[in-house]
């Protein structure tokens, strides 16, 4: 088998109807991503500009991989992780803006971790992410390794702000994040922190590495959601929360 080309960096990218932000977000990728870094853009079968603009921009560390047919987000960032080569991982939406020295403030917390996530803010002019229970300000805690319990209670509740646009990981966790659970049709952040806690491995890192760009077509919705879908997604969580701790055994 051949070896594995040495890639530093992989950022992976679902894209899809994405024309309107992605280039300002690969730009401000690509002002920081190493030499040898790649962003694996997967896109799900768009029907505006995204893909023919993602080529123009011309970066040699780009690596655009068109599919046929829709299979909806969760499936698309499966797809772009298990193509990424990178010794580390970061994940990316396609509408948002990387905050200069993320991609370094990431690096460092993953030589203590194998999962890291960081804080972030609203864009354009970096307000307060604001909590879902009427908060100012939603922010990651402190200690998050001596704090598994809270950190997956807090999961469970709606309370933690794990979000994918402000995570990475280390190449290690990749054999046990993937592949995603067959019931996981949402919350894919969700399911790499859970995999994080389990293994007692989870880093925060408490800067804001990303602004996040709110808009009518986000693909993880801004408003409070029905009880029915709610109870639905608890249930999801509980089931991806005994499969993490399963994987994890089997790790061990």
């Amino acid at each position: 088998m051949a070896e594995r080309e040495t890639i530093s960096v992989s950022v992976c990218m679902a894209t899809y109807n994405g024309a309107r932000y992605v280039v300002e977000q690969l730009d401000s990728i690509l002002a920081q991503l190493p030499h040898d870094g790649e962003v694996v853009v997967v896109d799900d079968a768009s029907h505006d500009e995204t893909v023919s603009l993602v080529r123009g921009i011309g970066d040699a560390r780009i690596r655009v991989i068109e599919q046929s047919e829709n299979s909806g987000y969760v499936a698309t960032f499966e797809r772009a992780i298990a193509e990424a080569r990178g010794d580390i991982v970061m994940l990316s939406d396609q509408d948002d803006v990387w905050v200069e020295g993320r991609v370094d403030a990431l690096r460092e917390a993953l030589t203590r971790a194998e999962v890291v996530a960081s804080d972030l803010a609203l864009y354009p002019d970096g307000a307060p992410l604001p909590t879902p229970f009427g908060g100012k300000s939603w922010r990651l805690p402190s200690q998050p390794r001596q704090h598994r319990l809270r950190n997956t209670v807090g999961i469970l509740a709606g309370a933690m702000p794990y979000f994918g646009c402000a995570m990475a990981f280390r190449r290690s966790a990749v054999s046990w994040v993937l592949p995603f659970p067959s019931f996981l049709v949402e919350s894919h952040d969700l399911w790499i922190a859970l995999c994080g806690n389990a293994a007692r491995s989870m880093g925060h890192v408490q800067t804001v590495t990303v602004l996040r760009r709110l808009h009518d077509s986000n693909a993880s919705p801004s408003r409070p959601r029905g009880p029915v879908s709610v109870l639905r997604s608890r249930w999801m969580l509980l089931r991806a929360v005994r499969e993490a701790s399963r994987r994890h055994r089997l790790r061990a």
